[in-house]
């Protein structure tokens, strides 16, 4: 998505050679009309897929999930990153967070995905894959299905990428950076 990719070159900025930070424009503050063609590209690719519900982790993934899930007219639900007291009967696991270097829980309702669901995984960033591992454990757990994968940001230089395509998973990626060097974005 050449959109994105432009936006990335102008107002992402290195933290270092491995961290992009995209906060002026998707994870922090929201750029609304890139959001949307996010979510309609994410529509366009998986509009044949069946999909009955979307799901994402808290918070960066919120915005392009809702954009899809509109499209496809279904619900989306955000696994959270911390289990709130009004959960009845939550399903958890840990991950560990690349950007933020530590492990912290995530859970979800246990109905709110069931067997036939087949479920499309948004998220904002793909790098070693731990976020997206601990969705698939949490989806696995309810029955449903993995029937796709949307990134908005993938680092394919990261363990991530060949995770989910060893798995055998339908990915499909908004901005694929092949490699960083001098902070500097070769793309995929």
């Amino acid at each position: 998505m050449n959109k994105l990719k432009k936006t990335i070159e102008e107002k992402g900025v290195f933290i270092n050679e491995d961290v992009l930070k995209v906060d002026s424009f998707l994870n922090h503050q929201i750029d609304v009309d890139l959001v949307e063609e996010m979510g309609q590209q994410f529509y366009e690719h998986f509009k044949d897929a069946g999909i009955t519900k979307v799901v994402t982790i808290e918070s960066s993934g919120i915005a392009p999930a809702y954009a899809c899930a509109r499209r496809l007219g279904t619900n989306m639900i955000f696994i959270k990153k911390s289990m709130p007291s009004t959960m009845i009967d939550p399903l958890y696991t840990s991950v560990y967070s690349f950007t933020k270097q530590k492990e912290y829980p995530i859970c979800i309702e246990k109905g709110m995905l069931a067997p036939g669901d087949r479920v499309l995984f948004i998220d904002d960033f793909l790098a070693n894959g731990e976020a997206f591992k601990g969705a698939e454990q949490l989806i696995g757990q309810t029955g449903a299905q993995i029937a796709g994968i949307g990134i908005c940001i993938e680092k394919r230089f990261q363990k991530g990428h060949d995770y989910i395509v060893k798995a055998g998973y339908d990915l499909y990626s908004l901005a694929s950076i092949a490699s960083t060097d001098h902070k500097k974005i070769k793309w995929a």
